[in-house]
């Protein structure tokens, strides 16, 4: 088994380098067993979203992660945790925070102090575990 690393996933899925998009396709079509690690997974995210020459829309973002999860030759590390935080994307919550918030299924709440927006979107939804803003 191979692991991947976000440049190969972005040259996949942007074919921004030719050249390199080539060799990336066959990687993932040819290879029989590769693994992507959840790190990667969230520095795609960024990359695809804020990165100089991309700027996905979240609807992509979800699509293309979509996509990765479905190839049958790839291994998502926690792939129950990226699922379940695909969806919390497709509901509006930014995919590095839903996964954060998959990740912790296991806890009683997430402490986060610069996320409200995303506290509150989480509690309307009825996301576990709780989204929680500490107080002095």
């Amino acid at each position: 088994m191979k692991a991947l690393d976000t440049n190969i996933l972005v040259r996949y899925y942007t074919q921004h380098d030719p050249r390199q998009a080539k060799i990336a396709l066959r990687i993932l079509k040819e290879e029989e067993a590769l693994f992507v690690p959840r790190t990667v997974l969230i520095e795609l995210y960024f990359v695809l979203r804020y990165g100089k020459q991309y700027h996905f829309e979240p609807a992509q973002i979800n699509a293309v992660l979509q996509h990765l999860v479905g190839l049958v030759n790839v291994t998502i590390e926690q792939a129950d945790a990226v699922e379940t935080a695909l969806r919390y994307h497709q509901q509006g919550i930014d995919f590095a925070d839903a996964l954060h918030l998959a990740s912790s299924q296991h806890c009683s709440a997430l402490l986060t102090f610069d996320d409200r927006k995303f506290a509150r979107r989480a509690r309307r939804l009825g996301l576990k575990p709780a989204v929680t803003v500490p107080s002095a």
